[in-house]
């Protein structure tokens, strides 16, 4: 696998990966264990769409994440388990624990009638049999769906439903900060309206009682202890399924995204390996929950294929205190540290005491993750983290690009706060303007697409092609429609303004909400805001903040005149919100993203049809926002 070193080194490759991609990227696939070579590097259009890499090649993928390491790395730590309480002892798998562990969970699968190309749904919290899990089921074949930890019963059960999930893989409960989350009890509800499920193997976290239903329970305990570790890797064409993971659109059921096993592993090792700069030995962290995108590529997939021993952090960032991200760094060393602008936000807002009493001296790289970061809270994240010494990777990427698109190499692309910079080799981005047309040079903006395929992109929607084709592939022909809006700097460099619904039309003015945001949380009393637009009469459209305020006694004229003024002096007069609305917290989803359809309906003044809100993080935020909509 080629590394970059230098960025005279990533203009060459860049330029090398867009005229001859096939060969770039057989090039990079050489480096893994293959059962059977590929007949052909790629065959693609995207008018059905039809994507396939490394066509009739066939390989495991856990035996590049697992086997291949043995002989140097038997010893090695796969992942260092950091359990949510402090006082509870932490757990470390080696390479050849973790191997074992994957190859007698895939015997228990086996034990219980999965086999290649069944869909198996886990729904757990961050243990480390969740990722021991996912591997297992790509070792016999079988397809993964992850459903994250916090999603309700009817949530669990529509995704279980969609991909006619034959066996749940759980837990008795769980432990998140301060509460005990009784996860079975969520399962066995979802599987009320599941006929088709016909096996639940429970992981005893919490020891609470549960209720186990005969015939169809099992405890993984006890199923472990009826195999042994020798499970041959199922041969997989590149192009089967490996993994199935549901994200939600802006209206509608869920979309279970479709990645395959040969692409995805090329991709996703490649960008861990260039956008880190990983070295060997390191000890890398990615904070996510593997019940998301992030989690998958960048605590599973990837790490285990560059060899690498990482973190995996069952809690939540201020549990017991803000001080627990900065703890678990000394403790384990951390080199790379990969996290979201919502928690980095919300740490900032908790002070600077407590970070004071650690070190953080071998942070080497910092990554942010799930949505663009505003400047003020990278100025935070550099000075008071990385010391201004580590370079910050702004990472752009979706749960259907499988992998990181657009980011800075760490230490090599020089950084610009809020900016995700230059696309990764391989990687063709074009702005768009409304009819589909490029808008070519620099100083653009406009609707971001992609015009080649990658590896790792999405193959299809599960079970319903026609919905891929219309969400990606129909607005703009034979081109990848992001969804985001995208300005392009005098550099060349790439930042995200938002969903492209996110973009507000102000007077003919296309305005970025991130980029408001990011003005208005420039603010001493800010830790975080959203703004929409709603229908103005003058203007077209007017833009409407939601504002969280960390001074309460704050008079709220004086914020709101203060606020227009750092708008004003950020962007210009014509970003100035018209209406300003102070709020105790905004309505997000569980991997941090505010779901801002629902702030926008509030703004435009319809209240009584909002849509499902059981997905939110904490749904009474909702109500709270209604009775004080301005």
């Amino acid at each position: 696998m080629s590394k970059i070193n230098s960025f005279e080194e990533y203009k060459t490759e860049y330029k090398r990966s867009v005229e001859h991609p096939e060969l770039f990227w057989a090039e990079q696939a050489e480096t893994f264990v293959w059962q059977k070579k590929w007949d052909e590097v790629l065959n693609w259009n995207f008018k059905e769409p039809k994507i396939e890499w490394f066509v009739n090649g066939k390989l495991n993928i856990t035996e590049n994440c697992l086997d291949r390491h043995l002989p140097e790395r038997a010893n090695q730590i796969a992942y260092y388990w950091e359990p949510n309480s402090p006082d509870e002892k932490a757990v470390e798998h080696t390479y050849q624990q973790l191997q074992e562990q994957v190859c007698k969970f895939a015997n228990v699968l086996k034990n219980n009638g999965a086999k290649k190309g069944d869909r198996v749904c886990i729904y757990m919290p961050m243990v480390p049999e969740l990722a021991i899990a996912l591997l297992a089921c790509a070792r016999i074949g079988a397809v993964h769906s992850v459903v994250f930890g916090g999603f309700s019963a009817s949530a669990l059960s529509g995704r279980i439903q969609d991909c006619d999930c034959k066996i749940v893989v759980t837990t008795d409960g769980a432990y998140r900060g301060a509460k005990d989350i009784p996860i079975k009890d969520i399962v066995d509800e979802a599987l009320e309206i599941c006929p088709a499920v016909e096996k639940v193997i429970v992981v005893q976290r919490t020891d609470t009682f549960i209720k186990m239903l005969e015939g169809r329970d099992v405890l993984w305990v006890d199923e472990m202890e009826k195999v042994n570790a020798d499970c041959p890797a199922e041969p997989m064409d590149a192009e089967d399924l490996l993994f199935i993971l549901y994200t939600s659109g802006s209206t509608g059921k869920p979309k279970g995204v479709v990645h395959t096993c040969g692409g995805y592993m090329v991709y996703t090792h490649y960008t861990f390996q260039n956008v880190f700069q990983y070295r060997d030995k390191e000890v890398y962290w990615c904070t996510a929950d593997i019940g998301w995108i992030t989690g998958h590529s960048y605590i599973v997939y990837a790490p285990l294929l560059a060899g690498a021993s990482s973190v995996m952090y069952e809690g939540i960032p201020t549990y017991p205190d803000a001080g627990r991200f900065w703890k678990i760094i000394d403790k384990y060393k951390v080199n790379i540290f990969y996290t979201a602008p919502t928690a980095i936000r919300a740490l900032e807002s908790a002070g600077e005491h407590f970070i004071k009493p650690y070190k953080l001296n071998s942070l080497r790289v910092l990554g942010s993750v799930g949505e663009p970061i505003n400047e003020e809270a990278w100025n935070w994240y550099n000075q008071n983290i990385g010391k201004g010494k580590c370079p910050i990777v702004d990472t752009w990427w979706q749960t259907e690009t499988g992998g990181m698109l657009i980011s800075p190499l760490a230490g090599i692309t020089k950084t610009k706060p809020s900016f995700a910079t230059l696309p990764l080799p391989g990687v063709q981005p074009v702005i768009v303007d409304e009819k589909g047309n490029e808008i070519e040079g620099n100083g653009v903006e406009g609707n971001l697409c992609i015009k080649f395929p990658w590896p790792s992109m999405l193959r299809t929607t599960y079970g319903d092609h026609e919905r891929c084709y219309q969400n990606y592939f129909a607005t703009y022909p034979n081109l990848y429609f992001t969804g985001d809006g995208c300005k392009r700097d005098e550099d060349g460099y790439y930042r995200i303004t938002g969903r492209v619904d996110d973009v507000m039309n102000v007077s003919g003015h296309r305005i970025g909400t991130a980029e408001v945001e990011s003005a208005i949380n420039m603010h001493i009393d800010i830790v975080e805001s959203a703004v929409v637009a709603y229908p103005h009469d003058i203007k077209g459209q007017g833009i409407y903040a939601y504002v969280i305020c960390t001074n309460h006694n704050k008079n709220h004229e004086s914020l709101r005149m203060e606020i227009l003024a750092e708008v004003t002096k950020m962007i210009g007069a014509i970003a100035k919100p018209d209406k300003i609305q102070v709020v105790n917290g905004l309505p997000k989803t569980r991997s941090g993203k505010i779901m801002r359809r629902i702030l926008r309906k509030i703004a435009e003044g319809e209240t009584s049809n909002l849509g499902d809100i059981s997905t939110l993080i904490d749904p009474s935020v909702v109500e709270e926002i209604k009775n004080g909509a301005l």
